[in-house]
This record gives structure tokens, sequence and C-alpha cells, in this order.
């Protein structure tokens, strides 16, 4: 049968305007996909620790570029206290825009929910996994008279007489590794907690105690000038800023490998749009020669993810940790 003319045209036109809609739906979802007007005013990124630990150093080489790149100031702000929660409960309380950040860690943020019976905001639930920035080992660090230059001689040094380990505080990771390596090694170290990982270097620095399990960026000054020496690094493989320190897997204890995160999080309700923004920006940010030379000379090596990615490794690191705190003890209550 043959098609009428005005048929093909109301067919011809009908599928025009159907190209146009679909058009249009696309360009508005692309359009939505990132937030172009973001930011509008000043960002915060809460730092939950004290000044001049990795999580700081991090948040500031991060947030300068942040600055630059997105042409709103970055505030850097330190709330340390009750391991990192202060920081943490201000953020969650924030509102869900994406102006207020936190930088958080494995430490805080996947071993309190089992160091602490309660605590005033959801680890999960109330924040919004945005972007990892970097993977920091810790290194097992002794004070310059210590006379062991290795993690099997600092074994035989605690047989022989009382050697103290300092920790940011009950449950910390600082405080969690030296346990597990009294486990893995025998060594039977003292535990002495400190209000965060600042005091407990100064004390090692000074002698009062004669170890930390520390992040590799809060003490590389002190190695390089000799103050202190770095016996071995928790991650798998060597830092590339500190080539001559061993990991501790290498150095006699196999499987002893932890490789901590640091990231930043927004509150509840931020829309998944600004997540996307901030961790593309992020991204590209860790792509510049300079940031990469900072992290390098911190020890810290870069580490991205997407959103959904970096929630799913924080949900398994809580599982992970949470059998960790229970061997170990450990409370903060």
């Amino acid at each position: 049968m043959p098609i009428s003319k005005s048929y093909f045209l109301k067919t011809l036109t009908m599928r025009f305007f159907v190209f146009l809609l679909a058009t249009n739906l696309i360009g508005a979802v692309s359009a939505q996909t990132l937030a172009p007007n973001f930011p509008i005013k000043p960002v915060r990124i809460i730092v939950p620790q004290t000044p001049g630990g990795a999580s700081d150093a991090l948040a500031r080489i991060v947030g300068q570029k942040l600055s630059e790149k997105w042409g709103q100031p970055v505030v850097i702000e330190n709330r340390p206290g009750a391991g990192g929660n202060i920081g943490m409960d201000a953020v969650a309380k924030a509102p869900g825009d994406g102006h207020t950040l936190l930088m958080s860690y494995v430490g805080s943020h996947a071993i309190n929910p089992s160091i602490y019976s309660k605590l005033p905001f959801d680890p999960e639930a109330d924040f919004v996994a945005v972007a990892t920035l970097a993977n920091v080992p810790f290194v097992a660090a002794v004070n310059a008279s210590v006379p062991v230059t290795n993690m099997k001689g600092l074994v035989a040094y605690a047989a022989q007489r009382p050697v103290a380990f300092g920790s940011a505080g009950n449950g910390s990771v600082n405080h969690l590794l030296g346990e597990m390596f009294n486990t893995a090694s025998g060594a039977k170290m003292q535990h002495v907690p400190y209000k965060g990982a600042a005091p407990a270097l100064t004390d090692l620095i000074s002698g009062q105690i004669q170890v930390v399990f520390t992040s590799l960026p809060s003490v590389a000054q002190h190695i390089r000038s000799g103050t202190v020496k770095g016996l071995g690094v928790t991650g798998s493989k060597r830092a590339v800023a500190f080539k001559d320190i061993p990991t501790i897997a290498e150095s006699g204890f196999p499987g002893f490998v932890i490789n901590p995160w640091f990231g930043l999080f927004a509150s509840k309700g931020t829309p998944a749009n600004v997540a996307k923004q901030i961790n593309a920006d992020v991204k590209k940010v860790l792509e510049d020669k300079d940031i990469l030379d900072k992290f390098s000379a911190l020890g810290a090596e870069p580490f991205e993810t997407t959103p959904q990615e970096f929630q799913a490794i924080l949900h398994a690191d809580i599982k992970t940790w949470a059998a960790v705190v229970k061997s170990s003890g450990a409370t903060a209550d």
C-alpha cells in the first residue's frame, strides 16, 4: 500500500521531535554529571589530627592546588581530639554541599568504630566518600641513641631491657601496629599512649621512649636529620624517597604489610555530581609534577579511586580492622 505524503511528513516530524527531546535530555544529564559552578564559596578541609602529621601535610599540599584550580580559598582547619572523632563529628554535622570536607585516613575512619563503643556519627552513613589522595606507609622509628639498625635488632634489644613504644592514643593505628609487631616478633614492648602523634614523636626525639610506629611524612625530616632512625616501613615496597629503609616484611617478618590510605570525605547529603566534581579535580591535581615531588619527599604515593570504589574500600577496611582490634584487646573507652 503506497505511503501518503502527509503520513510521511507526520512520521518525519515525530522522529525529529523525539530526536530533539532525546538530545535535550542527554544534554541535561551530561550537564548534571559534574558541578561546573562548584565551589561557590571558600572550602574548609577539617583535619581531625594535630598539625605536622601526614593528614595535615597532605591536606595542605592538595588544598593549595585545589584553591588555585577553583579560584576559591581552601582553608585547612585542625580539630584534633578523641582519636579524630571531634573533627569527624564537625564534618558529619556540616551542610551537605561539599564546601566542608574531612581529611581522613584509615586510622580514624576505619578503626574508631571498633575502638569506641559509641560514636556521635555513623562512619559510613553520615559521610560521602569523595576522593582518595595517597597511600602512606608507616615506619618503625627509634631514638638515634638506640643501638639497633634493623627490626630484628630491635627485637633482640627489647628482649634484654624494657622498651616503650609511643602512639597517638589507645586504639590508634600507631598503637595497633606496635601490638601487631609484638605478636609477629614475640617482643614485649610496652605501649605508651599520647594525645596525638606529635607529642609521641617529641618524646622519642628526647629519649623518653625508644620506638614509634608513625606515618612516614610525620617523621621524614627527623630521619633525614639523623635525630631518629627509620628501621622498617610497613608498606609492600620501599618508599621511593627512603630506599635505604627496608620493609618490615623483608626484614624477617613476612606478611607484615600495612599501607594506610588518606582521602577526602564530605557530609551526608552532598550531591553525587559535586562528589564527582571534587574527585575529578583531585585526580587532576594529583597529576601535577609539583604534587608528585612533594608526595615523594614525604614517602607518600598518589592513590586514585572513584567515590564508589573509595566507599567500598572503607566498608571492607572497617571489617578488617575490627578483627585486629578484637585480637589486640585495645579500647579507647
